[in-house]
């Protein structure tokens, strides 16, 4: 993300409701990349965060040009360098119990690699939503942009950590439903 930071600290936000409402009403789930479209429902279901944007992340390559490409890498490819476009999920989150506990999980993923996955703001969402958070899969070294060109191999990394990083969320998501439920 182009204006990504560090994670700034919880502020007051008396909208909180109001924004998700919205937010919820206009979720088109028909644009939601394929592989994470469970995920961003899930997101949906809990009431102490909404998701704001989410990318699966995208491999150009070769004869690949589909910017939306959802394919997995070709075991072997010719193609020298690989143009990616970062996955992450920016969320905003509700300053109580339950969302500083998300924060906190979600803060952790980084340690699934913490070389190509980041945990912070954008400044541009916090502006419109305060307790905005995002975490994207992207080498650390361009965390501060939407697409890059890697090697073949690196790609394959890449790759390999974003998949890890959707399992996992996606895992964390239903474990949170579920212990949302028993709380209800």
């Amino acid at each position: 993300m182009e204006t990504f930071t560090q994670t700034k600290e919880f502020v007051d936000d008396p909208s909180y409701n109001e924004r998700r409402l919205e937010s919820l009403s206009k979720l088109d789930i028909k644009t939601i990349d394929a592989p994470i479209v469970e995920l961003i429902r899930g997101l949906a279901q809990l009431p102490y965060c909404f998701t704001l944007q989410s990318c699966y992340g995208h491999f150009l390559h070769g004869d690949q040009k589909d910017s939306k490409n959802i394919e997995p890498l070709p075991v072997s490819d010719s193609t020298a360098m690989v143009h990616y476009r970062i996955a992450y999920v920016a969320l905003c989150i509700q300053d109580n119990d339950m969302g500083r506990a998300i924060f906190d999980d979600l803060r952790e993923f980084t340690e699934i690699d913490p070389k190509y996955i980041q945990f912070g703001c954008a400044e541009w969402f916090w502006r419109m939503h305060p307790n905005s958070y995002a975490l994207q899969v992207e080498p650390q070294r361009h965390m501060n942009k939407d697409s890059i060109s890697v090697s073949y191999r690196e790609a394959l990394h890449i790759e390999a950590t974003r998949n890890k990083f959707f399992s996992m969320l996606e895992d964390l998501i239903h474990r949170k439903i579920k212990s949302n439920t028993i709380i209800s």
